[in-house]
């Protein structure tokens, strides 16, 4: 019989999956119900933060502009649960056919997550996606690969 500790993990890993379904559908409601109505989410894109749902699902409305067909990768996820927080972190990529044509194998990001237990199940709090950079440069450094 597996342990709570153990079914919270899959119902994790079950929101994170449907993260990739979300965007690969380009379902905004469906990522809609992975996210606290609070999230706080440190995006690549700027600002330096976007406050709640409505902010994150613009930066997901963003993507789908810029892409016509989208494919999101998680590897390496590993995940540290709690009684009613846990936080994980992996690599992403999204990768696609852009909307003004070319197909583009993207760029993998840093990404952490950290949920917090609601009465609907496990719900993104707070998100985070970075890239390294360069400090001679000061640029990011877009080309790494896991």
């Amino acid at each position: 019989m597996p342990t709570q500790r153990e079914i919270d993990e899959a119902e994790i890993r079950q929101q994170i999956d449907r993260i990739v379904e979300g965007i690969e559908a380009k379902d905004l409601k469906a990522l809609e119900r992975v996210y606290a109505p609070d999230v706080v989410s440190f995006d690549v894109e700027p600002p330096l933060q976007h406050v709640g749902v409505a902010a994150k699902l613009k930066n997901w409305t963003n993507v789908f502009t810029f892409f016509e067909e989208v494919s999101y990768e998680v590897r390496d996820l590993t995940l540290t649960v709690g009684g009613d927080v846990a936080f994980g972190h992996c690599f992403g990529r999204l990768s696609g056919k852009l909307a003004n044509g070319p197909a583009t194998d993207g760029m993998w990001v840093r990404a952490t997550f950290c949920f917090r237990k609601a009465d609907d199940g496990w719900l993104i709090a707070h998100d985070q996606a970075s890239v390294p950079f360069d400090i001679a440069s000061g640029k990011g450094v877009v080309d790494l690969k896991p």
